[in-house]
């Protein structure tokens, strides 16, 4: 009979690829562990790890029953959390997936909002990348996302929360009538900065600015916008920026911003949890939070 228990240990050391640190992860000694572990494999009848010196792999077998279990073991965290919702109100732990693009600029004004409407919630805030997030919400590792729409998965469920336009960063130092509207026409003969390979603000700036045929594109491997921005102030550059994050980035002042023609490139930011999640109604009462911190920056 295959326990949750086992389930649970394999899943650790499918994460970890160590029987040491998954142990550790879990709180148990590795001999008991690794029992448990061939425990499972003999319910099971197949090998599910190939054991060696250096730790361990999965096996053709073990890499298909590893994303089963996980899903097996999110539905279990799913059934607890219902049980823990029936009153109605965001409670208990919650894991709140955020992208780096958005985090920064968000998350000061909605922290304090969420600590008083939901005195009880024990939030766990992880900032990643978009593909990251995404495989540990599907793992369970996560409850909720905030990131950028759309997401298409058969698993997740999305909600809208607001619109966030990009303007055109550049050097104070360099003259344009703010009367002009940018397009893409007036990057051509400039060097555009946009973040590293990875980065979804980076292939949404692209594409909705139409700039895939630009030939003068540099990422300079940075993976954040105070970065780009302290060379664009520079005069090293021009770059995309979101407008929830214009006051926090030009808060000294060094650069100057144009908004683009009609219709104004811009990015949808929303929720994103599993379609399995009892939660669905705390996490709107959560959006309509964040919707009104957004608001509230935009209008500084």
């Amino acid at each position: 009979m295959v326990s949750l228990k086992q389930l649970r240990y394999f899943d650790a050391v499918a994460k970890a690829g160590h029987f040491g640190k998954a142990a550790e992860r879990c709180s148990v000694t590795q001999p008991a562990l690794s029992m448990q572990i061939q425990e499972l494999e003999k319910s099971l009848g197949i090998q599910l790890l190939e054991r060696s010196r250096g730790g361990v792999l999965l096996t053709e077998g073990g890499r298909e029953i590893a994303q089963r279990v996980a899903r097996v073991l999110g539905d279990v965290r799913d059934i607890v959390d219902f049980a823990r919702r029936q009153s109605g109100v965001l409670s208990g732990p919650l894991g709140f997936g955020v992208i780096p693009s958005v985090a920064p600029y968000i998350l000061p004004r909605l922290l304090p909002m969420v600590r008083d409407a939901f005195p009880d919630l024990d939030l766990h805030i992880r900032e990643s990348q978009t593909q990251s997030l995404i495989s540990e919400l599907i793992e369970g590792q996560l409850d909720v996302l905030m990131l950028a729409l759309p997401l298409e998965h058969p698993d997740i469920e999305t909600l809208r929360l607001f619109d966030d336009r990009f303007l055109l960063a550049m050097a104070k130092s360099h003259r344009m009538s703010s009367r002009v509207r940018a397009t893409p026409d007036i990057l051509e003969g400039e060097r555009l900065l946009l973040l590293e390979e990875g980065h979804c603000l980076r292939d949404q700036a692209l594409t909705f600015c139409s700039l895939q045929r630009i030939d003068n594109i540099n990422t300079l491997g940075a993976s954040s916008l105070s970065t780009l921005v302290q060379v664009v102030a520079n005069g090293l550059g021009m770059t995309l920026l979101p407008e929830i994050a214009v006051p926090l980035e030009t808060r000294h002042g060094d650069i100057h911003l144009v908004r683009f023609a009609d219709p104004e490139p811009q990015r949808v930011i929303g929720l994103a949890w599993r379609k399995s999640s009892p939660r669905k109604r705390q996490f709107a009462e959560l959006g309509e939070l964040i919707a009104a911190a957004a608001k509230t920056g935009l209008q500084q």
